[in-house]
């Protein structure tokens, strides 16, 4: 029996992330270094062979497509976490050589859950939904050791997990 991988499609949900003015931002600017080595610094007595020129070109092109993505990211990214898009879009674009981004990926709060009972967006360290009172991670009466919601038996000692769950009404 073949085990999928569910993680596999995780860097292209976070690559959903970036918004449509961040991509258009990072075209432009990487056909604009294109203009920038290919056209004016041509121009100049003392540039650069051809090729060194279009290499350049690409090389810049790429890093000013980079930041401008990964502003784009961190705007959204921001607001995902419960934290203030626009005060860590600010420090992203206004802390040089790249320093605001490093500082958000260092400082950013932990993806928050919800509540499989009200869906209010709760803090992932929460043993218990502070709207509803739903215990968020359940335990094995057992072996004491964290299951999974939708578990039927304990995936390290086998128990059963049935007795332990309250039953819902009839409809």
């Amino acid at each position: 029996m073949q085990v999928t991988s569910e993680n596999r499609t995780r860097f292209t949900e976070e690559m959903r992330l970036i918004p449509g003015w961040a991509i258009g931002l990072a075209a432009l600017g990487f056909v604009c270094m294109q203009f920038v080595f290919d056209v004016v610094i041509a121009r100049q007595p003392d540039a650069p062979p051809r090729w060194g020129r279009i290499s350049l070109g690409i090389f810049a092109g790429l890093v000013f497509a980079c930041y401008f993505l990964l502003i784009g990211y961190v705007n959204r990214d921001a607001g995902r976490r419960g934290m203030s898009r626009v005060l860590w879009t600010v420090v992203a674009v206004l802390i040089p050589n790249g320093l605001g981004i490093v500082l958000y990926f260092i400082l950013r709060q932990p993806l928050q859950a919800r509540c499989p009972q009200c869906g209010k967006a709760v803090q992932t360290g929460f043993n218990y939904c502070p709207r509803c009172s739903t215990k968020l991670h359940p335990s094995c009466p057992h072996c004491q050791r964290e299951v999974n919601l939708g578990d039927t038996y304990c995936p390290y000692c086998g128990g059963s997990l049935a007795e332990s769950r309250p039953t819902e009404p009839a409809r």
